[in-house]
C-alpha cells in the first residue's frame, strides 16, 4: 500500500503542506499518500513526560499499559503526545524545549513531516508545575459569570499554547445528579443551562487562544448509580436528552468545540465508547459536529476489560472506531497492532480508519501543523538560545501577576455567603480562634486535577511551584491587629478527636471562632473529593461535624468556612452558626478571596451551583426535580435543601419591583418580553444575580417543578437602580415529548424571576398559543437580558 509521495506535490510544496489549498483537498491528498501503518499511527497517542534537562520526552509507564518503544513507532508517525508537561514536575521553559526537540524528532522520523498534537489537562488551570491554579469548575458555576470564565479560559489557553500545547482536556459538562459522586468538584453544577452557558464560555476562551477544547464526558458519566465513579448509568432517554445533553449541544453549536471525549460509563447496557447512535448519529449526523472524538484514558480497552462487549483488543478497537471514536488515549493499546491485524483479517474496514484519519488530519491542518515553512518554536522560547538549556531555566513564568489577579477575581465572585446573622463582615476582631483541618493547609484550595494534588503528591520533595497562602496566612494579612489562635481540632477524614478538647478551650478564650472545614482533594481514595473519591453520605468527612458541634456548644459566634469539592450537610450549624461561607476549591488566590469576604473588603456575589442538603442521606437530590421528588406526607424522607440552588447572600439589600409583561400571549414560535426594576437599597456596592425559572403547570410528560432558563448579574451602587428588559423565546419551554422529539406545547407557563430556586420575587403568567412545534439543537438557548440604568 506504499504510495508515491512525489506525485502529490505542487511546484512549491506537497499539496498537504500548501496553506493556499483548501483543507479538504490537503487532507485527501495526504490520506491517499499514506500506508495503512501510517494512517493508524495518527489515531493514537503516547503518554510521555518532558525532560527537566531540556532533552527529548521519555515514555511514561502506567500500570494499565505496556512499555512503548518510540524508536519503533515514530517512522510511521504519531497522532498525539499525552501530557508532556503534566506527568512530572518540569521547569516550563525546559519542558517547552523538551517538547520542541521531541516534535523535531517526530517530524523528521515520518515521511510527511507530521508533528504530534500535544494535549494537557486544564480543568482548573494548565496542569503543569509552576502554572497558576485557578478555582475548580464548581466555582466557575458559582460566579454565574460566563464573561469572566471566558477571560480565565483565554488566559489558560495562552499559557498552554505559549509552550507548544495544542489541546486541553476541558471543560467537564457533566450535570450533577448525585452530589456523593467524587467528581462533583470538576462539574459546573446541577442545572444544564448553567453548565451549558458557563461551559460554552470556557470553550470560547480556550479556542480564542488557539487551543482545542475537549468536551467531557459524553454522555451520562455524572448520573452513575449511587454516585459511584464509573458505575452503570440508569436513566431513560428523556432525562438524558433534557438534562445531560443540552450543555454539549450548546458547546458544540455556540462554542464551536473541536473535540469531544467519550464517557467511561454505559447507559442501559451500551458503553459510550461503543455507542454509534450517540457518537455518530447524534453528535455528528444531527448536531453537525466535525471535530475529533477522543477516548477517555484506556476507555477503548475497557470495552473488553470492564464492559465485556469485546472479546479481544481488535474487537474493542473496531467497536470504538465504528461508533465514532477517532483517537485512542492516553497511549497505543488497541489502535496499534490489534487494529492493523483486524484490517488484514477483514474484521474492520479501512474506510473506518480513513474516516477517523480525515478528522484527525483536518484538525492538524486547522492548527497550522502541516503548513510549509511554519515556525515550530513556541512563543515562550522566542529569541532563546535553544542550544544552552541552562540559560532557559526559570525564564518562563506561568504564574504571572496578571494570572493571579484573574484567579483572585474568579475566586472572589465564587465565594457564596450561605448564612449570616449580622456577624459578617467582621469589624476589627480582637481575638480569633481559627480551628479546623483546613485552617493551615496550603493545598486546601486545590482540586484533584490541580498539578500539586494530581501529580505533585508523587514528588513530595519537589515544592508546589506556586504560592499557596493558607487561610491562616490570609487572615493574618487581612486582620493584622487581631490575635489569631490556630488549632487543628481534627483531621479532614480521620477519626482522631483528641484535639477537640483543646479546640474548645481555644474557642472559649476567643471572641470569634472561624471553623475551617471541608475536603482534601485526591484521586482514587487518596482524598475525600476527586476522581474515585465518592462519598457514602453528604455528612462532613471524618469527625469534622463533631468538632463543629463542640465549637457551637461554646456559645461563641462560629463562622463556618467550607473549602470543599462538594456540598455537605452541616447539621446544627445550618441554623446555629453565626455565618456560613461556602467555597469550592477556590484556587491559589482562594484564601485571600475568603478573607476579603470575611472582612467585608469584598461584598460576596457568589450563588450556589448545587443545592446544599439539610440531611446527609437524602440522596440523590437536586432542585431540578418533579413534584414526586419533593417533600410529601407519604414519605419520612424530606429532600428539601438547607440552601437552595442559586442561593447566596450579600452585605447590601436589593428590592425587585415594577414587573411588566409586554405580551401575555405568544405563539409557540414567538417570544415573551418582561421587565423589572432592581434597586440597591443598602449602603454599599453590590451585585445581585437575577435568575429566571420556567414552571410548566401542565405538560404531556412529567416536568421538573421549575428549571433555570436564564440569569444575569446586576452590579449596583448604593441607591442605584436598573431596569431589566428580558426577552424569553418560546424555545426555552421545549422538552422531549413522548415520541422522543423536542416539542413546544401551547398552554400556560409561569416565568419566575428569582434570587434562588427557593426565593421567587416576581412571577409572570403567560400563555403559549398556536400549534405544537418541534425544535432541535438549532433552537434558541438563551433569554436575553438588557440593562438600563435609571436616573
Amino acid at each position: 500500500m506504499t504510495a508515491n509521495v512525489a506525485v502529490e506535490t505542487t511546484a512549491q510544496a506537497p499539496v498537504w503542506n500548501d496553506p493556499a489549498q483548501d483543507t479538504g483537498t490537503r487532507v485527501s491528498a495526504l490520506i491517499d499518500a499514506m500506508t495503512l501503518e501510517e494512517k493508524i499511527a495518527q489515531l493514537y497517542g503516547v503518554w510521555v513526560g518532558a525532560s527537566d534537562e531540556g532533552g527529548e520526552v521519555a515514555p511514561h509507564q502506567h500500570d494499565m499499559e505496556e512499555a512503548v518503544d518510540l524508536d519503533a513507532l515514530l517512522p510511521a508517525g504519531l497522532g498525539q503526545l499525552t501530557r508532556p508537561f503534566g506527568t512530572a514536575p518540569v521547569d516550563p521553559a525546559l519542558g517547552a524545549l523538551s517538547l520542541l526537540r521531541t516534535q523535531a524528532r517526530i517530524t523528521a522520523a515520518n515521511r510527511f513531516g507530521i508533528p504530534a498534537l500535544a494535549h494537557e489537562e486544564c480543568l482548573a488551570g494548565f496542569a503543569t508545575w509552576g502554572a497558576t491554579a485557578y478555582p475548580v469548575p464548581l466555582s466557575w458555576g458559582a460566579t454565574f459569570d460566563p464573561g469572566l470564565v471566558r477571560r480565565m479560559a483565554a488566559a489558560i489557553g495562552r499559557d498552554m499554547r505559549s509552550v507548544g500545547v495544542h489541546q486541553g482536556l476541558a471543560p467537564v459538562l457533566d450535570v450533577v445528579r448525585d452530589a456523593r459522586w467524587g467528581r462533583v468538584e470538576e462539574t459546573i453544577g446541577e442545572d444544564p443551562y448553567l453548565v451549558g452557558s458557563i461551559g460554552t464560555a470556557y470553550v470560547q476562551g480556550l479556542r480564542s487562544a488557539g487551543v482545542v477544547a475537549t468536551l467531557k464526558h459524553f454522555a451520562g458519566y455524572s448520573a452513575s448509580r449511587a454516585g459511584r465513579n464509573l458505575a452503570p448509568v440508569g436513566m431513560g432517554p428523556r432525562e438524558r436528552a433534557d438534562v445531560l445533553l443540552p450543555p454539549f449541544e450548546m458547546a458544540v453549536r455556540e462554542g464551536g468545540a473541536d473535540s469531544v471525549m467519550h464517557a467511561y460509563t454505559d447507559t442501559d447496557g451500551v458503553p459510550s465508547a461503543a455507542d454509534e447512535d450517540l457518537l455518530t448519529g447524534l453528535l455528528r449526523d444531527t448536531w453537525g459536529f466535525d471535530g475529533t472524538v477522543v477516548a477517555d484514558y484506556f476507555g477503548i480497552a475497557f470495552l473488553k476489560t470492564l464492559h465485556g462487549v469485546a472479546g479481544d483488543w481488535a474487537q474493542a478497537a473496531g467497536a470504538a472506531l465504528r461508533a465514532g471514536v477517532d483517537v485512542e488515549l492516553p497511549t497505543v493499546k488497541t489502535f496499534g497492532a490489534p487494529l492493523a491485524e483486524a484490517v488484514a483479517a477483514g474484521r474492520t474496514p479501512v474506510a473506518l480508519i480513513d474516516r477517523a484519519l480525515r478528522r484527525v488530519l483536518t484538525q492538524k491542518v486547522r492548527l497550522g501543523l502541516l503548513d510549509a515553512g511554519r515556525n515550530p518554536v513556541p512563543s515562550a522560547l522566542d529569541g532563546a538560545d535553544l542550544d544552552d538549556p541552562d540559560t532557559l531555566r526559570g525564564t518562563v513564568d506561568l504564574d504571572t501577576p496578571e494570572n493571579r489577579e484573574l484567579a483572585r477575581t474568579v475566586a472572589e465572585e465564587a465565594v457564596v455567603l450561605l448564612a449570616n446573622d449580622g456577624t459578617l463582615p467582621l469589624s476589627r476582631p480582637r481575638r480569633i480562634a481559627l480551628i479546623g483541618p483546613n485552617a493551615a493547609e496550603p493545598t486546601a484550595v486545590l482540586g484533584c486535577y490541580s498539578f500539586p494534588q494530581h501529580v505533585g503528591v508523587h514528588h513530595p520533595r519537589t515544592p508546589p511551584g506556586i504560592d499557596l497562602p493558607t487561610l491562616h496566612d490570609a487572615l493574618a494579612r487581612e486582620f493584622p491587629d487581631a490575635h489569631i489562635t490556630l488549632l487543628r481540632g481534627t483531621g479532614v477524614d480521620d477519626a482522631d478527636v483528641s484535639g477537640i478538647a483543646e479546640a474548645v478551650r481555644g474557642a472559649r478564650e476567643s471572641d470569634l471562632v472561624i471553623a475551617a472545614l471541608g475536603d482534601r482533594a485526591g484521586l482514587f481514595g487518596r482524598g475525600t473529593s476527586g476522581e474515585g473519591c465518592d462519598a457514602e453520605s453528604l455528612a462532613l468527612p471524618g469527625t469534622q461535624q463533631q468538632l463543629l458541634d463542640a465549637l457551637l456548644d461554646t456559645g461563641r459566634p462560629v463562622v463556618a468556612v467550607l473549602l470543599a469539592g462538594r456540598p455537605y450537610a452541616l447539621g446544627r450549624a445550618t441554623d446555629e452558626a453565626a455565618a456560613i461561607v461556602q467555597s469550592f476549591f477556590p484556587g491559589a488566590e482562594g484564601t485571600t478571596a475568603i478573607a476579603g469576604v470575611l472582612s467585608g473588603r469584598t461584598n460576596p456575589s457568589g450563588r450556589l451551583p448545587v443545592s446544599v442538603p439539610r440531611g446527609s442521606g437524602a440522596q440523590p437530590a437536586t432542585y431540578l426535580a418533579a413534584r414526586l421528588a419533593q417533600a410529601s406526607d407519604v414519605s419520612s424522607i424530606d429532600p428539601t435543601a438547607a440552601f437552595a440552588f442559586g442561593h447566596g447572600l450579600s452585605y447590601t439589600s436589593f428590592e425587585w419591583d415594577g414587573l411588566t409583561v409586554g405580551r401575555p400571549e405568544a405563539d409557540t414560535s414567538g417570544a415573551f418580553s418582561l421587565g423589572l426594576t432592581v434597586r440597591n437599597t443598602g449602603k454599599r456596592h453590590g451585585t445581585e444575580v437575577v435568575q429566571l425559572y420556567l414552571h410548566d403547570p401542565v405538560a404531556s410528560v412529567v416536568q421538573p417543578v421549575q428549571r433555570l432558563v436564564g440569569y444575569t448579574r446586576v452590579a449596583l451602587a448604593p441607591g442605584e437602580a436598573r431596569r431589566l428588559n428580558v426577552t424569553v423565546p418560546a424555545d426555552l419551554a421545549s422538552f422531549t415529548g413522548r415520541d422522543g422529539r423536542r416539542v413546544i406545547e401551547p398552554g400556560e407557563l409561569h416565568l419566575r424571576l428569582a434570587a434562588s430556586s427557593a426565593d421567587v420575587r416576581l412571577t409572570a403568567t403567560v400563555t403559549l398559543t398556536g400549534p405544537e412545534r418541534h425544535v432541535d439543537h438549532t433552537r434558541r438557548f438563551h433569554a436575553v437580558f438588557d440593562q438600563e440604568t435609571l436616573r
